[in-house]
């Protein structure tokens, strides 16, 4: 019996050749009359041979009156009639379908049958001692994007060409060509199929986001994490968005009836911000800055919370996982004691950052603000939240606290200078 991979000799290919697919193999069968089929069906199901552009129940070849059917079966989990179930046999029987139905059949198998997993594991090389497996891909509408790996970049063509082909309604391959290091967060990418179309539309979480890839920040894979802080916003709430990109938290927050200050320093971001905030109809309580982040805090969200004297709960994201630490000193100072006196509710804020390291990612992360603050968190931390994993012993995390007077009049320092170095260093 075959087995079910593509032909050996598409291995190492570095420009598609689709005929290198076609391919004749034997499977197991069973001749069952036509009237049989739907009655059969729940037992068919379990071992029916299913690959892409195959009918697993055909016509058989010669019987021009309809009278049979050819149900092909898997051969990985059928190689003879007893490997059937005896339950599923005894049924069968009833029908007169029994080892003399048994047969064997003869697929002609092309590009078309295999799926793109199968394509990449049979064309990708193997090497000893290493990991030669495509690592995946994100959707970001009709583009695809990839970060492949320097021992594949051999087969790129192959893998854009493959992917193009192989999921719905792509039309666009890209890979990314070096790390995020840039001011606006953005990569550099090279198209490997496709048209060189990079603004796509988006759906997240019901909410529409349409950005040119190319020049914005936008990672799919956050779109959990985007949701679990909306959830915990309450209508006319208020979030101050510092890094907003083109508006994962605060389009949906702003939809949400929150009162929204979101920011961004990247020109490009913040077109696209204002854009989405249009097309999801939250003008009227949602604002844009194209700031700065550290203005932003010092400026817009000190005012913000004075105008309103904190009467209303209020959040503040700071989603720069590689520097947003680095702004929490913009809030040491911001307010005099008098202006604290009228202020009801001081905001819970959200920093993420990066840390390394194989273990005690939470204890990290709490020591790597408060070196930024200079003073402990301790009595006002809400939770420190795992997010995702970016690369080997390289976490993403979420320190969620509530602003005080310790932080916010720069009083009761607890971390003296030499402390705060310390704990910086070990967060890094």
């Amino acid at each position: 019996m075959a087995e079910l991979v593509p032909p050996p000799s598409v291995r190492g290919m570095t420009k598609l050749d689709r005929s290198l697919f076609n391919s004749t193999i034997t499977v197991p069968s069973l001749l069952v009359k036509t009237k049989s089929v739907v009655p059969l069906k729940d037992i068919f199901k379990q071992y029916l041979l299913r690959l892409r552009a195959l009918g697993p129940i055909r016509p058989f070849e010669g019987d021009i009156t309809n009278e049979m059917k050819e149900v092909i079966l898997n051969p990985k989990l059928v190689s003879c009639f007893t490997d059937i179930q005896p339950p599923h046999r005894e049924k069968l029987e009833q029908f007169e379908v029994t080892e003399s139905n048994f047969k064997t059949c003869s697929l002609n198998l092309s590009y078309d049958n295999w799926t793109a997993d199968d394509i990449l594991k049979a064309v990708l090389p193997l090497s000893e001692g290493v990991d030669n497996n495509f690592s995946g891909y994100s959707m970001v509408g009709h583009i695809v994007h990839v970060n492949l790996k320097e021992h594949l970049l051999d087969y790129k063509y192959v893998i854009g060409e493959v992917l193009l082909d192989k999921l719905k309604r792509v039309r666009t391959v890209v890979n990314k060509v070096d790390n995020i290091e840039n001011t606006f967060r953005v990569f550099k990418m090279e198209v490997l199929a496709g048209e060189p179309n990079f603004v796509t539309e988006v759906k997240e979480n019901y909410v529409t986001f349409k950005f040119d890839f190319s020049s914005v920040y936008w990672n799919s894979r956050l779109s959990t994490e985007h949701q679990r802080i909306v959830n915990r916003l309450e209508p006319g709430s208020v979030l101050y968005d510092v890094f907003a990109g083109v508006g994962p938290f605060s389009i949906p927050a702003a939809k949400k009836k929150c009162t929204v200050l979101a920011n961004d320093l990247n020109p490009e971001s913040f077109k696209w911000l204002q854009h989405n905030a249009k097309i999801n109809k939250v003008g009227n309580n949602f604002k844009a800055f194209n700031k700065d982040g550290a203005d932003f805090i010092k400026e817009d969200i000190k005012q913000h919370i004075l105008q309103e004297k904190g009467n209303v709960k209020s959040h503040i994201v700071m989603n720069l996982p590689a520097l947003a630490h680095t702004f929490l000193p913009c809030f040491r100072n911001l307010f005099s004691a008098d202006d604290l006196a009228s202020v009801k509710y001081l905001p819970l804020t959200h920093v993420y950052c990066f840390v390394k390291g194989v273990d005690n990612y939470k204890e990290m992360a709490k020591e790597l603000v408060e070196s930024e603050l200079n003073c402990s968190i301790t009595e006002s931390l809400d939770e420190i939240t795992f997010v995702r994993n970016v690369a080997p012993n390289k976490e993403m995390m979420r320190v969620s606290f509530q602003l005080n007077e310790n932080i916010l009049l720069d009083k009761k320092r607890m971390l003296d200078s030499e402390e705060t170095g310390k704990l910086y260093k070990r967060s890094k």
